[in-house]
């Protein structure tokens, strides 16, 4: 499984979507008039509130899958999209919740702000209390880049023990008792469209023959590029499930390729998110978090 350095690795970038300024001036125009109207509360209370979000859970059935991964649980989160409705506490019974479900690890997939960095700095204390004896790791997804600022979000989710993966790996020991140990190999990419450089071969430098590797990547545009053999599942988010289930504008988004697609060896799993662009709703798309469990087969 480990990458050779002279090999030739696919081009996964994506091609960067743009809007017109007409219709970006639209979409702010709706985005400023919902937060004056009380956006934020209401999608609070309409999608983030007990028992209004999702635990989707997700069983990817591995074939010789080392007995000290059997029953593994991986929570993930994605396209949290900080700002106009989504700020400080506003993620607090998301957290319990996932906390309450034990994960061994957790995994966010990018967007965490809407329009500038600051908008993700109110989400960090919430972030912080995600808790997994095997770490929280993260990616960026495309909102995430703007100004070139995203180390200023690294550093500040560092300090509180989140470890973002930019084109990188992160190879865990799981001790399984009796079942003896397993290595687990966290690949992460720097998102498909707005990363300045996308390196698959340096994500999967470190892999190691025998790991079982969860591949992190915002945009599940790319994931054929992705599956491969000892690679169990690809977590993705970005199209937030369309958000708004209704013709022409479901369309407005990314494309929603659906929430699993068996890809070869590899699972994609891609999640519909937990924040909102352009307007505080859902309809169709529920928040949620993904919860992965490996099972052997």
């Amino acid at each position: 499984m480990h990458v050779a350095a002279h090999e030739k690795q696919p081009d996964v970038r994506v091609a960067p979507r743009r809007f017109s300024r007409a219709r970006l001036a639209t979409f702010r125009a709706i985005e400023r008039a919902s937060a004056l109207l009380g956006g934020r509360a209401f999608y609070r209370a309409r999608h983030l509130a007990p028992g209004r979000f999702r635990v989707r859970e997700e069983r990817v059935r591995v074939p010789e899958l080392p007995r000290a991964l059997d029953g593994l649980r991986v929570a993930q989160l994605s396209d949290l999209h900080g700002g106009s409705f989504l700020g400080a506490g506003d993620l607090l019974h998301v957290v319990e919740a996932v906390n309450a479900l034990e994960p061994h690890a957790v995994a966010l997939t990018g967007d965490y702000i809407t329009h500038a960095i600051e908008d993700a700095f109110p989400l960090v204390e919430d972030l912080a209390r995600l808790r997994a004896r095997h770490g929280v790791w993260a990616v960026f997804g495309n909102h995430d880049y703007k100004a070139r600022r995203e180390g200023e979000l690294v550093a500040r989710l560092a300090e509180r023990g989140v470890r973002f993966l930019r084109n990188e790996c992160a190879r865990v020991e799981v001790d399984g008792g009796a079942a003896g140990r397993a290595w687990l190999a966290f690949t992460g990419l720097e998102d498909l469209e707005e990363g300045k450089r996308i390196d698959l071969a340096a994500a999967r430098a470190d892999v190691r023959p025998g790991d079982v590797e969860l591949c992190l990547c915002h945009n599940p545009a790319g994931a054929r590029w992705l599956a491969r053999e000892g690679c169990a599942a690809i977590l993705a988010g970005h199209t937030h499930g369309t958000q708004i289930d209704w013709p022409f504008l479901r369309t407005l988004g990314p494309k929603h390729p659906g929430t699993r697609l068996q890809l070869g060896p590899s699972t994609l799993l891609v999640s519909r998110g937990l924040g909102v662009v352009g307007a505080p709703l859902r309809v169709g798309a529920p928040a949620e978090v993904v919860l992965l469990r490996l099972e052997r087969a």
